[in-house]
């Protein structure tokens, strides 16, 4: 009928703005500007330069690790759904967002050792170790660890959301429940995570490797997953390599191990079965 609402423009015409009535919404007030750029206060005396550099950018990364938690729940949530168009998609922007965080650090690395050392103190025992958002996002993906929950005390709100995260299905398992939807025959035992890193399930790989030779529709999502998996890796090894360049073999902040840790988390891949049926193929 001329004139009359859709249902989902009825519905979007009756929400209501949660911003203050009466006010008008700005491109400041929508984005919370005053309050965003009030947040970078330097430590060092002076202050020093560098230091600037350095809150923004940990302080973006912690920007792009809640959209990736947020899209990696909504792919979750796609999987569950069986809707393999929409999956895709949001894998397709984690990558992006992904190649976008990796490419950050070229612009970390335009600090010298030398102005980085210049303010390190002042940091005390504050240390990237302790990113509970980027913990968070490994547990969903299925990079389950206990381990780190002892850098939060216990009670904490930080240690109650990993401990949420390591409890709840990861990323794999609804992908091993959405290709059990969609014609494969996913023996039990893949399914069999519990709070340890996904680990390889040798039973899984005949029907992986069925998959990949005679369903191309289902070969696609797993290759993003593939993509996923290294641009995580090729995160991990820029990192190494940019704390290297700026500290050397020196312990990080807070006590934490450097480089030698780092070096350690390298080449442990998300999805295992994944790379290791490409021997077979």
């Amino acid at each position: 009928m001329r004139g009359s609402l859709s249902p989902r423009r009825s519905a979007r015409a009756n929400r209501v703005r949660r911003s203050i009535p009466g006010v008008e919404l700005t491109y400041a007030s929508y984005l919370r500007i005053p309050q965003l750029l009030s947040l970078q206060v330097p430590e060092s005396d002076g202050p020093e330069h560098d230091e600037m550099l350095f809150i923004i950018i940990h302080q973006v990364y912690e920007l792009w690790f809640k959209q990736q938690i947020h899209e990696t729940e909504g792919l979750r949530r796609m999987l569950e759904a069986d809707d393999l168009i929409a999956a895709e998609a949001t894998l397709g922007r984690i990558l992006t967002i992904l190649k976008t965080m990796v490419g950050q650090i070229d612009v970390l690395e335009t600090m010298t050792p030398v102005s980085f050392l210049s303010f390190r103190d002042f940091l005390a025992s504050s240390s990237g170790f302790q990113s509970v958002q980027f913990r968070e996002w490994e547990f969903i993906l299925g990079h389950k660890r206990e381990r780190p929950l002892a850098n939060y005390p216990e009670g904490s709100d930080e240690r109650a959301t990993l401990e949420r995260r390591l409890s709840e299905p990861s990323v794999w398992e609804h992908v091993l429940g959405f290709l059990s939807r969609n014609g494969l025959e996913i023996p039990r035992e893949a399914f069999a995570e519990g709070t340890e890193p996904t680990r390889s399930c040798v039973a899984l790989h005949a029907e992986l490797i069925r998959m990949y030779r005679e369903l191309p529709r289902l070969r696609g999502l797993c290759e993003l997953l593939v993509d996923l998996d290294e641009g995580l890796q090729e995160w991990r090894y820029r990192h190494v390599k940019m704390v290297e360049r700026t500290i050397g073999f020196k312990k990080g902040t807070g006590g934490s191990p450097g480089v030698g840790y780092l070096q350690k988390t390298l080449f442990q891949p998300i999805f295992p079965d994944l790379w290791e049926i490409r021997t077979e193929l």
